[in-house]
């Protein structure tokens, strides 16, 4: 490679007019093949496991029967005959950690007497069913399973489904079916892409439809997942991943430069950023990536991300590069300036944030225990992270006496005769009154 993919600008040197372009990530992309899902989406609702097998054997190509669509209990245990007693250890140990945190989550109901007889509170409710879509084929991303069930399972979902493609074998990939397995999955399909999306929504013979889809994907799944948005209720735009690093010139180049090649090796279509105050710190990691690309394996997808959407943005000061962090809303924020927690206080807008030299992103895809399950595309502007609030319902809960409705009853005619709905006004004068 003989220049570096990381475009370095001076953004003072960039015409106001010009500067969204900083701004613009893969959902473009999805906006581009919104027309070919919406025709696979329909061909799934209308025709079933059949347009399932089809699309996967022309996407993924693998043929099946409709009979091995899910997997069975002897595929669970030969996945854990396959794989090595030490990597079930890692999984298990990941998955106590995710289920740590999000048991911390969970909110209480809870009632209180707000005045003599007016009481009112809250109670705590899961979804029915949930499905979960994990990437897969054949590459594997136990940790996307682990993330996306276990919050599900933790608020108490009675049926939590997982959808990710089969490998060339036919076969879900062992790490994957493990993963499944100790995060409480009740079962596992072998389907893909935006048809496994469809599938979730509307039903097939073979898979049930559920009230919720969440998890990871591609720019297919990104567009799948808002085709049915209006019929089931989805998480977010959890798409191609991406990253913004915030650094001053104490960072260490080498260190940023190994963040944004791991982000950027997730997908062609991921973004990665560094903005910085430092021109020294930005010529060097766009240096660093060049020489980081060269030994990394997947470095034909992460050079295609980083001429995509990789940036080293200078700006002139702290308070800039905060307003552009806000601007972006990405998906992952790492803060990596001498005193973060300071910076933190003015962040409004980021899926997750990580403080410090030693806080990477790849951390927090495994081990820490929120879900790596994150908005991307700018809508971390309105939306966190996944978490067991996704899956719960909190209906309000009202216990008045006729006292208590004595004391309010003139707030409630007053306001019903203002509105015009003298039968909401009839409706407490007449409890009061008897």
């Amino acid at each position: 490679m003989e220049t570096s993919p990381l475009e370095v600008v001076r953004l003072w040197r960039v015409p106001e007019g010009h500067r969204k372009r900083f701004l613009s990530r893969s959902e473009g992309d999805v906006a581009e093949v919104l027309p070919k899902v919406r025709e696979i989406v329909k061909k799934v609702r209308n025709t079933g496991d059949y347009a399932l097998l089809e699309f996967t054997e022309r996407f993924d190509g693998v043929d099946m029967t409709r009979d091995q669509i899910r997997v069975t209990e002897e595929e669970v245990s030969r996945a854990f005959d396959e794989m090595e007693y030490g990597d079930i250890d890692i999984i298990r140990e990941a998955a106590k950690a995710i289920e740590r945190y999000h048991r911390r989550q969970m909110p209480e109901e809870w009632m209180e007497e707000f005045e003599e007889g007016i009481s009112a509170g809250q109670v705590v409710r899961p979804l029915d069913s949930v499905g979960c879509y994990a990437p897969g084929g054949n590459a594997q991303y136990p940790s996307s399973v682990l993330m996306s069930v276990i919050p599900a399972k933790v608020s108490g979902v009675k049926k939590v489904s997982v959808c990710t493609p089969p490998n060339s074998d036919r076969k879900i990939n062992s790490a994957t079916l493990v993963a499944a397995d100790f995060a409480g999955a009740d079962e596992v399909y072998k389907v893909g892409g935006a048809q496994a999306i469809s599938a979730m929504a509307y039903g097939t013979k073979t898979i049930p439809s559920v009230d919720k889809i969440v998890g990871p994907g591609n720019i297919y799944v990104a567009a799948a997942k808002r085709v049915v948005s209006t019929e089931v209720d989805i998480d977010f735009m959890a798409g191609p991943s991406e990253v913004l690093i915030l650094a001053d010139s104490t960072a260490d180049p080498h260190l940023i430069a190994l963040d944004l090649v791991a982000q950027a090796e997730h997908d062609s279509s991921s973004a990665a950023v560094l903005v910085t105050t430092s021109e020294k710190l930005a010529e060097d990691t766009s240096s660093k990536v060049k020489n980081i690309l060269e030994d990394t394996r997947r470095n034909r997808t992460a050079g295609k991300a980083l001429q995509k959407y990789g940036l080293a943005l200078i700006v002139r000061t702290t308070e800039r590069a905060v307003d552009f962090v806000n601007d972006y809303a990405p998906e992952h924020l790492q803060i990596m300036v001498r005193e973060p927690e300071r910076v933190l206080d003015r962040i409004k807008n980021a899926g997750a944030i990580f403080l410090g030299l030693n806080s990477p992103t790849s951390a927090g895809d495994f081990a820490v225990g929120p879900s790596h399950v994150l908005p991307t595309g700018g809508e971390a502007r309105y939306y966190d992270g996944l978490n067991v609030q996704d899956f719960l319902r909190m209906p309000s809960v009202q216990k008045i006496s006729k006292k208590g409705l004595e004391k309010i009853s003139e707030v409630i005619e007053r306001i019903s005769e203002l509105e015009g709905l003298p039968a909401h006004a009839r409706s407490v004068r007449d409890r009061v009154e008897d």
